[in-house]
């Protein structure tokens, strides 16, 4: 039987989001695989000084691209983010919340808990 998927809290994963939808598996939770190279395991609220910020770095998450059905993201969307993107913005200064009971427990082999406990989001 396969075990469910754990967040960093050891315990099942919770939803990220599904308007837009998203993850790596586009069910709307931050899961992973082998084949996800990216490792879109960080559940973030996005804003919009992480979104121009990511853009100048040069994934453009602002513009819908129809070839992959993604419409682009707005200001408050929650998204299964690449982790080594959201440790980019956060050593930046320009990290966006992230909802920990829906961040993949497999984010903390790159990002230190106490990072993203500082950018916690509060609904």
């Amino acid at each position: 039987m396969e075990q469910s998927p754990k967040n960093v809290y050891g315990e099942d994963l919770k939803i990220c989001g599904c308007d837009p939808m998203t993850g790596w598996f586009r069910d709307g939770y931050c899961k992973t695989d082998h084949n996800d190279t990216g490792i879109h395991t960080v559940c973030c609220v996005v804003t919009a000084d992480f979104l121009k910020f990511s853009k100048e770095q040069g994934n453009d998450l602002l513009t819908p691209n129809p070839r992959f059905h993604f419409n682009g993201l707005n200001p408050g969307d929650h998204w299964c983010l690449c982790a080594s993107r959201w440790l980019d913005a956060y050593k930046a200064g320009h990290a966006c919340p992230v909802k920990l009971e829906s961040t993949h427990e497999e984010t903390l082999a790159m990002i230190p808990l106490e990072a993203l406990k500082q950018h916690v989001f509060l609904e």
